[in-house]
């Protein structure tokens, strides 16, 4: 198992359709071979930055298989538009 971490930056004003559009695109992800789970937190300090961490079997799971095909592109394009900046994404292992 891995974990993904993505720090989201929305535009500001447009926080609640971002997440509208999140549901839509959880449901995308939930077609990924190897996706387990998803949680979502909103940044206290800045209302407008997300915390999507998503756990995958395996890291492959996550940028051979997902990211290299088409639910990643309807993953995209759902939330995509309300970035206010290109997302920080690292990954994580147990220790």
């Amino acid at each position: 198992m891995i974990v993904e971490s993505a720090i989201m930056s929305v535009q500001p004003g447009r926080e609640e359709e971002f997440l509208a559009a999140l549901e839509q695109a959880k449901k995308v992800l939930a077609e990924a071979q190897g996706w387990q789970d998803i949680r979502v937190h909103r940044g206290i300090e800045r209302p407008s930055t997300f915390l999507i961490v998503i756990t995958w079997a395996t890291l492959e799971d996550h940028t051979e298989g997902f990211r290299g095909s088409a639910l990643f592109d309807r993953w995209r394009a759902l939330i995509g538009p309300f970035f206010a900046e290109p997302p920080q994404v690292e990954h994580w292992t147990p220790v």
